[in-house]
């Protein structure tokens, strides 16, 4: 049943009425054109990537201090390799963990938290080296069990790229060895034979000046 308030139904008029489509076009007062945004992981394909909350230890003050909530990504470099953990927070994208997962590092369960773990190492998200402790802890079991298998594989990866780069390198000495020792093998061959050549070219320039000289005492 329509409203017979004169008042409610003036309204009703003035409601449709901004809520008509005119049809006219407004242009912008401002044109922004489109800025590419570098993350500095263009280079790097991703391995993992989970939610989560990181701490850090504060030495001086002896306890844990959250570091940010957001993504954990490890990150493989598609030309080196290597594999790095990056952190940034939900909202403001600032890097509160940024560094390389090298041979030899360990990451273990936090104090029987199965959603937590702890791992060293030495971190460049402040833009300094510095010798972190950190703790993260995940929604779930799953994705924290996910995080130290994936980080356990990756440090085990770079402990054999070290081993296959030192073999690398160990190959291309020998092989060096190898091609100088024939080098000097065949400069040894040959200079028996130069020497050969030379004595045989003396004896045939004094023959003939022996001849010579016969030639000269005849005439």
């Amino acid at each position: 049943m329509a409203s017979t308030d004169p008042e409610h139904r003036e309204g009703e008029e003035n409601t449709l009425a901004e809520d008509e489509d005119t049809g006219a076009q407004i242009a912008p007062i401002v044109k922004l054109e489109e800025v590419a945004v570098s993350t500095g992981e263009e280079d790097e394909d991703p391995v993992l990537d989970l939610k989560a909350k990181l701490y850090r230890f504060d030495k001086e003050g002896n306890q844990w201090k959250e570091r940010g909530t957001g993504s954990v990504k490890f990150l493989k470099h598609k030309v080196t390799g290597k594999v790095r953990l990056v952190m940034r927070q939900s909202k403001t994208l600032k890097i509160c963990a940024n560094h390389l997962i090298i041979a030899g590092m360990t990451v273990q369960e936090h104090a029987g938290n199965d959603k937590s773990c702890v791992w060293h190492a030495t971190d460049f998200a402040d833009e300094e080296l510095k010798d972190e402790l950190f703790c993260i802890r995940f929604a779930s079991v799953e994705n924290c069990k996910t995080f130290m298998e994936t980080f356990q594989e990756v440090a085990e990866s770079q402990n054999t790229q070290e081993e296959n780069k030192d073999a690398s390198a160990t190959a291309e000495a020998l092989e060096k060895l190898s091609v100088e020792e024939k080098n000097k093998d065949k400069a040894k061959e040959e200079a028996p034979a130069a020497s050969t050549e030379a004595k045989t070219e003396s004896k045939e320039e004094n023959d003939k000046k022996e001849e010579e000289k016969a030639e000269d005492s005849s005439a």
